[in-house]
């Protein structure tokens, strides 16, 4: 088994040169995508939900493996790097784009319920995670990435990354396993 995609969204490369163009980077990588895409497929006629559209390589991912009947809100507060997202997959009817904090929109929409939720931000990892979790449905996937050390990391990040995981393992209310895959993902089960 190697690390190639033979498969990939029709969108995702023009997304993807568009993002190097836009300068971003901080895109999940392309094995966490694909990973999120069969994730996505186990959950048909669900409500997903991505905290961290950035430019939307993920989200083109996510979509890929949802099928027709279900929806997913994907939510960042950087409008000017949603706006790739918006171009290349706003066509989308089971998409809805918004740009907010996603703190302030996970406080304001905590009675939606999701089977799916994609924590790629601090916004329902690093905050906001009691909200979070509860907006999980049983049986629901909780998804986070960049849990490995990255070069990018600020001075002390490795720590709230190692109490992240560490509470995430304390829990009684979800199940979780953790993948040396791509940045490091974790994956929990609501029970």
């Amino acid at each position: 088994m190697t690390e190639s995609i033979k498969t990939q969204p029709e969108v995702y490369a023009t997304i993807k040169l568009a993002t190097e163009q836009q300068g971003f980077t901080m895109p999940s990588e392309l094995m966490t995508c694909s990973l999120l895409c069969t994730l996505a497929a186990s959950k048909p006629n669900s409500s997903f939900l991505e905290l961290g559209t950035g430019t939307g390589l993920s989200t083109a991912w996510i979509l890929e493996g949802m099928d027709s009947s279900s929806t997913l809100v994907s939510v960042d507060n950087d409008k000017q790097v949603q706006q790739i997202a918006q171009h290349y997959l706003g066509e989308d009817s089971r998409l809805q784009l918004v740009c907010a904090d996603g703190k302030e929109w996970i406080k304001s929409n905590n009675q939606l319920k999701f089977s799916y939720i994609f924590a790629d931000t601090w916004a329902g990892k690093y905050n906001t995670l009691e909200e979070t979790l509860n907006m999980l449905e049983t049986g629901g996937l909780y998804i986070i990435d960049d849990m490995l050390p990255q070069d990018n990391w600020p001075e002390g990040h490795a720590e709230k990354a190692t109490a992240l995981i560490n509470h995430l393992e304390q829990r009684t209310d979800i199940t979780i396993t953790k993948l040396n895959w791509a940045s490091g993902i974790v994956i929990a089960v609501k029970k």
